[in-house]
């Protein structure tokens, strides 16, 4: 699959939607021309569900639509109505962890900020167990949640960034993700090397670390974690943002521009690429240090 299917819906909504407002009809008024109720239209418009592609090549026809906007519309919806991999793990891997896969393929560029762990996309395994296994400590996973399979999403997820067409991938994370134990020392220091390993060897994966003592332009502070994704073919710019219960997903531009701005912001005020490679391995060996002296009690 080279669209994400979520992406994908939005965008047709809204062509249907400014379709239907073009004809100067109501979304019961063109219900009414399809003999249909107007919560079916409404579903098309607003995408909160998978497309049935009969119904929209019924929008269409009833709409007048033809010729080459017809069949880029007919496409548009067929990729909305794909299934993607993340399905077959659900739900063992949780609602968000599929959001995020969705959004991830096909996506050209991925650039996030996190603000307290290390992302998903860069985690090892032992690192994504132990963050599981304590969110479902805290109530935060559904019954059937299982910490492997998501171990095993996670993995396909990573791949996505190995593809020949692949997205480029950039990360602004905060000193704090670094330096404060979300794991045992042992795990946490094996997971800091990792992320050092692949920025350093990646030229496709770009880490940056943004100091706690540095001023971002304008005092400009993001409220939590998010990440932006850019598409070819006209997708939308999406902004992804990380709440501690949901994630809100935006394909807005005035919605995402925000986001995109203050990312900017704070890229332009974290370390340089080197530099946040050697703060990241120093991280790593500063974590084993605490531990052994805890370990002697000094």
């Amino acid at each position: 699959m080279t669209t994400s299917p979520l992406v994908r819906g939005r965008r047709l909504a809204s062509e249907l939607k400014e379709l239907r407002t073009a004809a100067g009809l109501s979304s019961t008024e063109l219900g009414s021309k399809l003999s249909k109720s107007r919560m079916t239209v409404s579903r098309l418009e607003t995408a909160k569900e998978r497309p049935n592609v009969a119904d929209v090549r019924e929008v269409l026809d009833a709409l007048g639509v033809t010729g080459d906007r017809w069949h880029a519309l007919i496409k548009m919806a067929s990729d909305a109505a794909e299934r993607g991999w993340w399905e077959a793990f659900s739900p063992h891997m949780g609602e968000r962890q599929q959001t995020y896969a969705n959004l991830e393929s096909g996506a050209l560029t991925i650039c996030e900020y996190q603000g307290v762990v290390v992302p998903g996309l860069l985690q090892t395994p032992d690192y994504t167990r132990a963050r599981t296994n304590w969110a479902r400590i805290q109530g935060n996973h559904p019954p059937r949640y299982s910490s492997e399979k998501a171990i095993e999403a996670r993995a396909f997820r990573q791949r996505m960034l190995d593809r020949p067409d692949g997205p480029r991938y950039e990360v602004v994370l905060e000193e704090v993700a670094v330096r404060r134990l979300a794991a045992s020392p042992d795990v946490m220091s094996a997971q800091l090397r990792h992320v050092a390993d692949t920025a350093e060897h990646d030229p496709r994966i770009r880490v940056l670390v943004l100091p706690v003592r540095v001023q971002i332009a304008d005092n400009w502070l993001p409220s939590s974690s998010f990440s932006l994704y850019t598409y070819p073919d006209g997708d939308p710019d999406v902004a992804a943002v990380d709440t501690e219960t949901a994630d809100l997903i935006y394909t807005e531009r005035d919605q995402v521009a925000p986001y995109a701005e203050i990312y900017r912001r704070m890229r332009d005020a974290a370390l340089s690429e080197s530099d946040s490679i050697a703060v990241l391995r120093d991280a790593a060996d500063e974590v084993l240090t605490r531990d052994e002296k805890r370990a002697h009690g000094t």
